[in-house]
């Protein structure tokens, strides 16, 4: 069995470690950061709430990890959609109304695969140890890769057969072996930026539903609340960074509840804490990270966000990183833990399905913030849901086969297509038919 060295102890460096360890691989997670699990606060304005799916609960189960997480979780069975003036009006998104996506606090996420990860056997975890060096290729002199960290108390030398990078959309191994010349990378940002405020619980209760997805959809941005297991919520701006009604445009106490009082007028009085939140709360940014290859050498590979970081509105980021694991662990076993051949044959399954999500991520950006709200656009989802009754197992929607199945996203991608062309050629004929009825009855 190989000595692994895993960059990075968040979500997937510590579900890697475990499946890793279940192999009977010997794993040193190396993080930058304080233990967290340890740390007195998180960093302020930097918990956003995850979308635990299917994808992410099978990774999960395969450790029988899923029911240890899911104590924290609420399941959310559709969209609770604000509108300026009227009523919320909920959309499931399963066609039963049954299914749920689960709302879960990253900190509390990640601290519980940490634990998992520090309990399995021949598994270290190192913090305060920021990578920023890395060797590959056989001018190394030996089947080590040698890896320099930065710590409290300065430089460490240390040293594996095999490295992954599982350390974020800012991978210090990506950006090592984009520096050694060996890799190439785009980064497509969004002109918005994220900001995270809350609404505390309200009377000892939940302000809100607590069993749905909470969205403020404007056209050009949106807010949206998850709910916490202390019946709070945890709520995201994503918001333009730039023009007149932007995170640049609002400073002053006065403009930052006036544009609520305007934009969300229903929730302003459940927001003690808005100014403060918003004045202090750092502006997140979101994007699209690229890279290629994901294995240089065949000892040294990237996984999760560090090779293909895509934007949270599909609530797929985690839950893709997660399946991420489960692909690299069955990679393994189809070449007798071969790193050599298994690497580059996870690149080779994953990377079409990672580019399905990431295009898949960005198209319901637009969805969220602006067609959920549409008569025309509640009206379609009727219409699909009407489809998935009449043709159970045959039709089914695009959001029900990302979050409630394991299909490959690329699939997923590919079969909605030839759903849409069937449907609208039966539209077309059934058009048809009509006007030729109609000029026959004339």
């Amino acid at each position: 069995m190989s000595d692994v060295a895993v960059i990075g102890a968040g979500l997937a460096g510590s579900l890697l470690a475990c499946f890793l360890a279940r192999r009977g691989h010997a794993v040193t997670v190396y993080e930058r950061r304080p233990d967290p699990r340890t740390a007195l606060a998180a960093q302020r304005g930097r918990s956003i709430n995850l979308a635990l799916s299917e994808r992410g609960l099978d990774a999960l189960r395969r450790l029988g990890l899923d029911e240890q997480v899911m104590a924290d979780a609420l399941p959310m069975r559709g969209r609770m959609v604000h509108p300026v003036r009227g009523a919320p009006d909920f959309q499931p998104y399963s066609v039963d109304g049954t299914r749920a996506i689960n709302s879960i606090s990253r900190a509390a996420l990640n601290n519980a695969l940490a634990d998992a990860a520090a309990s399995a056997p021949d598994v270290r975890l190192v913090f305060e140890h920021r990578l920023v060096g890395v060797r590959v290729g056989l001018d190394c002199g030996s089947k080590h890769s040698p890896l320099v960290f930065e710590t409290p108390q300065g430089k460490v030398e240390a040293s594996a057969e095999v490295v992954l990078g599982a350390d974020g959309a800012g991978s210090a191994v990506r950006g090592q072996l984009l520096g050694e010349g060996v890799l190439d990378e785009s980064l497509d940002f969004l002109d918005y930026g994220y900001k995270e405020l809350a609404i505390p619980p309200l009377g000892g209760d939940f302000a809100l539903q607590p069993d749905a997805l909470h969205i403020w959809p404007r056209g050009n941005a949106m807010m949206i609340a998850l709910p916490n297991p202390d019946r709070s919520f945890t709520c995201t701006l994503f918001w333009p960074n730039g023009g007149t009604e932007s995170f640049a445009s609002l400073s002053s106490p006065a403009a930052i509840e006036r544009h609520f009082r305007r934009h969300y007028p229903d929730v302003l009085p459940l927001m003690p804490t808005l100014v403060d939140d918003y004045q202090n709360n750092p502006v997140g940014r979101l994007g699209t990270v690229r890279c290629a290859p994901w294995v240089v050498d065949g000892r040294v590979g990237l996984v999760g966000d560090a090779a293909h970081a895509i934007v949270p509105f599909y609530g797929q980021g985690a839950n893709c990183a997660f399946e991420d694991c489960v692909e690299l662990d069955r990679c393994l076993s189809d070449s007798g833990d071969d790193w050599g051949a298994a690497l580059p044959l996870f690149e080779s399954r994953r990377r079409a399905n990672v580019e399905a999500i990431a295009e898949m991520a960005l198209d319901n950006f637009v969805e969220m913030r602006d067609k959920v709200a549409s008569p025309l656009f509640r009206f379609g989802k009727g219409v699909e849901h009407a489809l998935e009754r009449a043709l159970p197992g045959r039709y089914v929607s695009r959001y029900e086969l990302v979050s409630f199945t394991t299909t490959p996203y690329a699939e997923v991608r590919r079969r909605v297509r030839r759903q849409h062309q069937v449907v609208g050629a039966a539209a077309l004929l059934m058009a048809a038919a009509g006007f030729a009825g109609w000029r026959a009855w004339r």
